[in-house]
């Protein structure tokens, strides 16, 4: 039964998520942002996402000569290192600020796993196996399947889809998990996963004019990589914008989500350069599919990132992970799959390397839970919100650190802030009335996001480099790699763009969108 959940279920899982022309490798040096190519704006956007790609496992991928289609794109294009996550680091909630423009406190995807206060049950997008056997196999894959874009991604915020479709213009979405636009589409459930869940035969739901997602709806009926993850593969993806191209159906935007590498580094490790090998063979095919890959670069603008980094966890369990039942033992924890009982005192949903803590008794107090948690060495920091703001304490700092919107401070995204207290908490500077950020890029605004992301009292904390956060059943990945933290090790990503000069003001995720629609607009 599991074995046959594994081969069923695991293409939703993001944690456990042909040759080309040989190219002259591109020069060592890192061009940085505004860019300058001199080449001619292109109303046509194709958006790779590559899950956990990451610069020096690239940059070793291309000198060992394992992947030439990204070293032509970034040969002939611009390359920056320093693109800023959304936070969480997991893929959903990043996928949602990539797509709205706007981090959790807007999109309100908390995480890849989180506690919903009004429906009071834990929610999953596929944090691990057992994890989602727990909390059941028919809530996981209906929230994968309609949940995501139909009811949890809010309706106060508008998708790249929506807008460029408001504009008059068509978009695409292969394989990217959330895709909400304004055309309805319907999902052909296969029979067996219907068999064994609650799921009907067909599921409604609200796309771009171009949806893709596996078996469950394709472009091209003849698109026969359906087999591994049930069609939520690299090789599907590739077939599919591929099918565009030649068809000439190539809309103003697409984005093409590529999730096998994530895999690869979560068992192997950051260095590890074989899922970005993988990766770069199906963009060799896409390539291929022009007379010429400088073909490519005529009329198409091309946007190659990852959407986070990952970050080496210690190979000693013990060590490496932080349990938090037996942190918090003394308290009633609720079990995964149960209903919250008179009894229950916490809820604790690990996200890898960060990990949100809910209370459930008005007689606990957040500040006292955190102080508790702050006895914890492996810990970061813990954050809380109440009436003042945003609280902020570390086990490696005296006092704490407290913040909020609105205030004389400004950072470098020209957000302006009211901090007081320890701002080494969050490895910032202050100098007059600046704010410079270290460890943690955006910190202030990724870290309101979070906290304002859902209802509810609940903490925030991150686990430092090196460890991860675990809790009943789920996933962990000592001696691999992992992410989820706020810190730089987790959160800035590789960005290749080829075809255009228009600048990028800001380096983050969540600016991606109106820079986008710009160029496609312009």
């Amino acid at each position: 039964m599991i074995k046959r959940l594994v081969v069923i279920f695991s293409f939703l899982i993001f944690t456990i998520g042909c040759t080309g022309s040989s190219q002259t490798p591109p020069p060592d040096t890192k061009t940085p942002f505004p860019l300058q190519t001199g080449s001619q704006s292109h109303p046509k956007v194709v958006l790779l996402v590559i899950d956990s790609l990451m610069d020096k496992s690239l940059n070793k991928a291309i000198e060992d000569g394992k992947a030439p289609a990204m070293e032509f794109l970034k040969k002939n294009g611009q390359y920056s290192t320093d693109l800023v996550s959304s936070y969480p680091t997991m893929s959903v909630t990043i996928d949602s600020s990539l797509i709205t423009g706007t981090y959790p406190d807007q999109h309100k995807i908390p995480g890849l796993v989180w506690f919903d206060d009004k429906e009071r049950r834990i929610i999953t997008y596929g944090n691990g196996l057992f994890e989602i056997l727990k909390l059941g196999v028919s809530d996981f894959a209906r929230n994968g399947l309609y949940a995501y874009n139909n009811q949890d991604l809010s309706s106060n915020v508008k998708t790249i889809h929506e807008d460029l479709d408001h504009a008059g213009l068509k978009t695409a979405s292969i394989n990217a998990l959330i895709y909400r636009g304004n055309y309805p589409h319907t999902l052909k459930v296969p029979g067996f996963i219907s068999a064994m869940t609650n799921l009907p035969e067909e599921i409604q739901t609200m796309g771009p004019e171009t949806l893709s997602l596996g078996l469950f709806s394709r472009e091209n009926e003849e698109n026969n990589h359906i087999i591994n993850r049930i069609g939520l593969n690299d090789s599907f993806a590739a077939e599919e914008l591929i099918y565009l191209i030649k068809n000439n159906t190539l809309p103003s935007f697409t984005i093409l989500y590529l999730p096998e590498n994530d895999f690869t580094v979560h068992r192997k490790g950051p260095s590890a350069i074989k899922g970005i090998e993988d990766a770069d063979k199906q963009l060799q095919n896409v390539l291929n599919s022009f007379p010429d890959w400088n073909d490519a670069l005529a009329d198409i603008v091309w946007v190659i990132m990852g959407d986070s980094n990952q970050s080496s966890v210690k190979a000693n369990k013990k060590e490496a992970l932080i349990d938090l039942r037996k942190e918090l033992s003394e308290y009633n924890i609720l079990e995964l799959g149960e209903a919250v009982r008179a009894k229950d005192e916490i809820v604790i949903t690990a996200n890898e390397r960060m990990a949100y803590l809910y209370i459930l008794k008005e007689d606990i107090q957040l500040r006292q839970m955190a102080k508790k948690l702050q006895k914890e060495s492996r810990i970061a920091w813990i954050a809380w919100k109440d009436n003042e703001g945003i609280n902020v304490i570390s086990p490696d700092h005296q006092g704490e650190l407290s913040f909020q919107p609105g205030g004389p401070y400004k950072d470098q995204y020209h957000q302006s802030w009211s901090v007081k207290g320890n701002s080494d908490i969050l490895d910032m500077k202050m100098k007059e009335n600046t704010i410079s950020y270290g460890n943690y890029p955006d910190a202030l605004a990724r870290l309101y996001g979070a906290a304002e992301s859902q209802k509810g009292r609940f903490l925030i904390m991150d686990a430092k480099p090196g460890y991860e956060f675990i809790g009943e059943s789920s996933p962990e990945h000592s001696g691999g790699g992992a992410h989820g933290s706020m810190h730089k090790a987790d959160s800035t990503v590789p960005l290749i763009v080829s075809g255009t000069n228009k600048s990028i003001e800001n380096l983050r995720i969540v600016d991606l969108k109106d820079w986008i629609m710009e160029i496609i607009q312009r």
